[in-house]
């Protein structure tokens, strides 16, 4: 039997796209929240100092894997949801790839403390770097006619791009004005069997 507990912080941030393919899988695993004073303990068993890790315990073998993403690429293969044959887990990666440059042009205004430096890096995703992913993003939905990125179904993009839509708050509703098929994808997820279960319990956090 594989036992999973995943190491992170008590907020959604680069961890949720985690815990969103173990709830759309059902798969059982602990979901470890590290205290922000506790982290230098926790510190020292990740691979390479950061958060979120996944300690994967199989009898007697136990693996460490660390960078979001991959945990999520190895989940999603292990749990159906990295696309249908070689063809498509490809392009499904490469969105996945995009999703990612968005989510790192996130984190930089997530990480600025100086506040003038804040509101020009907001400014810009705003404006300019959020519509730019965006579109391609568009694209690609509008041809669905599942809603999700492929129509072969649920896969860890669609949890990955919805759990960014999630953290924009109050841009989200006029970003969904302007991309109508993003929109559906994000109410989609939403609804979307053991997600939808999961959303209505997970903890409340800021981020």
């Amino acid at each position: 039997m594989v036992n999973y507990k995943l190491y992170y912080f008590n907020m959604k941030g680069r961890g949720e796209l985690i815990r969103l393919l173990f709830a759309a899988s059902g798969q059982k695993y602990e979901d470890f929240r590290i205290e922000k004073n506790d982290w230098p303990e926790y510190k020292s068993k990740a691979p390479f100092g950061q958060a979120p890790y996944l300690e994967i315990t199989n009898g007697k073998k136990t693996m460490i894997l660390s960078q979001s993403v991959a945990i999520g690429r190895f989940l999603a293969r292990k749990f159906g949801l990295a696309g249908k044959g070689d063809e498509e887990q490809a392009m499904v990666d490469m969105y996945g790839d995009q999703i990612s440059d968005l989510v790192n042009e996130f984190a930089k205004f997530m990480m600025e403390n100086d506040e003038t430096k804040k509101k020009e890096i907001y400014q810009k995703l705003e404006t300019e770097i959020i519509p730019y992913h965006m579109k391609f993003f568009e694209t690609k939905l509008a041809q669905s006619k599942t809603g999700f990125f492929f129509d072969s179904g649920l896969t860890w993009i669609d949890l990955y791009l919805f759990n960014l839509l999630g953290l924009l708050g109050e841009q989200r509703s006029q970003l969904f004005e302007h991309f109508k098929a993003v929109k559906t994808l994000y109410d989609k997820v939403s609804e979307y069997g053991k997600i939808k279960a999961y959303l209505e319990t997970r903890p409340e956090t800021a981020m």
